[in-house]
């Protein structure tokens, strides 16, 4: 089965077991509306229920930058009702990233500020092109990031470090990123990203997809844990996947000495 966008401003391809998504709305830098945030959580529901899918890349259209957070246009008219105003935050359908059991993997170029660097703040992994820019804004707008970007940045790099760049609202460059842990791997453009993270998102799909689902589990559930809790959570992932056929046909492809067949089983 073939999963398709409910809108033409997430374009969605396929590539064997890896899903592409895209951000398209190049000319507003891939800013996101009102369509992409009701849209977005359908289509990554439909991304987690599709089991010929393994792993997914996420990435921006256009040479400009993957995402430059909210439409700036759409915002200027959001009343005064509260109501109103929680219905425009970022959080709640970014939130929908984290109910993908399935790595994602962002690829970033060009511009990545507010709610898009949100965005790739909540994917698993992320790749940048040399040319990116990452910045959480929002405090010189009056605001504070709305996407988890206050919640997401400490844990990632650490409470000192993401102090400076959510009370500052500086811009940094890939290369600082990449110092400060926000992404993991450089590429050298938009297209170098994207191939570096599809080969990426290749790899990990070839991998028995329970084992990788539980994984992710047991890193991100058990950073939010104590020690031995999170040993205790580990430990039953691991006991859970010792009776898979995929760890019995792990195990017989290595004695026999060919490629292994993983159903997700």
């Amino acid at each position: 089965m073939t999963v398709t966008s409910p809108t033409p401003a997430l374009l969605i391809e396929h590539h064997g077991d890896v899903a592409q998504v895209t951000f398209n709305r190049p000319e507003q830098i891939n800013a996101f509306n009102e369509d992409i945030r009701q849209s977005f959580p359908q289509l990554l529901a439909a991304i987690e229920q599709e089991p010929a899918i393994r792993s997914l890349v996420l990435c921006g259209a256009g040479e400009r930058g993957f995402c430059a957070g909210a439409d700036i246009k759409e915002s200027r008219q959001v009343g005064s009702l509260v109501s109103e105003r929680r219905r425009f935050m970022p959080h709640s359908w970014i939130e929908a990233l984290d109910r993908v059991s399935k790595p994602v993997i962002a690829a970033i170029h060009g511009i990545c500020f507010g709610g898009g660097m949100e965005i790739a703040l909540a994917c698993d992994i992320r790749i940048a092109s040399r040319d990116a820019r990452f910045g959480l804004t929002e405090t010189a707008l009056g605001l504070i990031p709305g996407g988890g970007g206050t919640q997401r940045l400490p844990r990632l790099i650490g409470l000192g470090p993401a102090l400076d760049l959510l009370l500052s609202a500086e811009k940094i460059p890939a290369e600082e990123a990449y110092r400060l842990g926000i992404v993991t791997r450089l590429a050298e453009d938009r297209e170098d990203a994207i191939a570096h993270a599809l080969a990426l998102a290749a790899t990990i799909a070839a991998r028995p997809p329970a084992a990788v689902a539980y994984c992710k589990e047991a890193a991100i559930s058990g950073a939010h844990l104590d020690l031995a809790s999170g040993l205790r959570l580990e430990k039953s992932l691991f006991t859970l996947l010792m009776g898979t056929s995929d760890r019995a046909e792990a195990a017989a492809a290595f004695r026999e000495k060919r490629p292994p067949n993983f159903t997700g089983n």
